[in-house]
This record gives structure tokens, C-alpha cells and sequence, in this order.
């Protein structure tokens, strides 16, 4: 089990191990120089903590966490690349909730902090909700762009929430335009776009 999660990347603990280790494990998806900016962070880390602190990187991490996971060979640590990975592992019981008082911390050191622990927070094996994961390092690929001009032109409000913007969909489809537009070509990895959104 991920004793845990490093998010957004979500950051989830994984059960093989705890954060008292001597030897601590980190899986996770970068490689190349990416690798070597979480290799020098974790290395500081490791001087400051005592730790023996290893990163194994994978172009194959969402597939090789659930293998590892169910063959009981977890790493310590997880970096997942969508928090929807992190929730379903959580809900088949291969991650460990992170301590009480983490939660706080992240609300005091994070602006929004209360958005960042609900984005980490999902329901484990026995259907409770628990903190698994904080973020990391957050790439955010699926927001939703706008025109100010368009919907100043067209008397449109911004919606803010997800009922107001279905409603302004129904709007704009009523008054004989497009409301949505995304591009997904991008030769050999068409598509990927909307991956995103819907890994999102």
C-alpha cells in the first residue's frame, strides 16, 4: 500500500513503507531533467532528514503503481500525475491517509488552502473520506478560456459555478453561436487535450 501521495501532481503514502524509514522510496513519473530537479529536491531532504531517499521515474507510471500496488510491492511514496488515479487507488485500500494536523498545514501554507485539501482529500476502501495527498508541482491543462470582448458584446456574465456555466451554454447555443471550442490536434498525440480535461 502507498503510505504517500505526491500530487499534481498529488503526493499519496503508499503502505509498503512509513515516513520513518530509513530508506524511502519516491515513484513517480518524471524522468530526464525533470528528474533531476525532484532528485536534488529530495537529496536536500535526505541531508536534512537523515533519510535514505530514492526516486525511480517511469514513462509507464500510471500502469506500473497499480501493478505495483496489487503485487503488494508499493513504493513509499507516490507522485501521481491525476488526482483521479490517487482517488480510485484510495478507494481499493492501497493508500495510507496522511497524519492528522497535515491538512492544516496545508491550509495555512497554501493560498486557497481548503480547495488544495478537498482536491487531495477522497474516500478509501471503507467509504470515509480521508486526506491522502497535497500537491506538489500543479501543471493545470484543462481551464476554460474566454473572449472579454465576445461576452462583452454579448452582455454575458462570467458564471461561477457549474450550473451557471451550463446555463450560459444554453445561452450562447440559444443565440445561434458556438459555446465551446477545443483543439485536439497535435500530430502523433491527437487528443491528448482532452485527456486532460477528463483526467482533470
Amino acid at each position: 500500500m502507498i503510505n504517500r501521495v505526491f500530487s499534481g501532481v498529488a503526493v499519496a503514502a503508499l503502505v509498503a513503507g512509513t515516513a520513518s524509514a530509513e530508506q524511502l522510496t519516491v515513484f513517480g513519473p518524471w524522468l530526464g531533467p525533470d528528474q533531476e530537479v525532484v532528485e536534488s529536491v529530495l537529496a536536500d531532504f535526505a541531508e536534512k532528514s537523515g533519510h535514505d531517499v530514492r526516486y525511480v521515474g517511469s514513462d509507464s507510471f500510471e500502469q506500473q503503481i497499480v501493478v505495483d500496488a496489487e503485487a503488494g510491492s508499493a513504493p513509499n511514496v507516490a507522485v501521481f500525475p491525476q488526482p483521479g488515479l490517487a482517488s480510485d487507488m484510495a478507494s481499493r485500500g492501497f493508500l495510507t491517509p496522511l497524519k492528522d494536523g497535515t491538512g492544516d498545514w496545508i491550509r495555512e501554507n497554501y493560498a486557497a488552502g481548503e480547495s488544495w485539501v478537498n482536491l487531495g482529500t477522497y474516500a478509501g476502501d471503507d467509504g470515509e473520506e480521508d486526506l491522502y495527498g497535497f500537491f506538489y508541482k500543479v501543471d493545470v491543462k484543462s481551464l476554460v478560456w474566454y473572449s472579454p470582448e465576445n461576452f462583452e458584446d454579448a452582455g454575458y456574465e462570467i458564471p461561477t459555478t457549474m450550473e451557471g456555466l451550463k446555463a450560459l451554454t444554453d445561452q450562447i447555443v440559444a443565440d445561434g453561436e458556438t459555446p465551446w471550442c477545443i483543439g485536439l490536434g497535435s500530430g502523433g498525440a491527437t487528443g491528448w487535450p482532452a485527456t486532460d480535461w477528463v483526467e482533470d
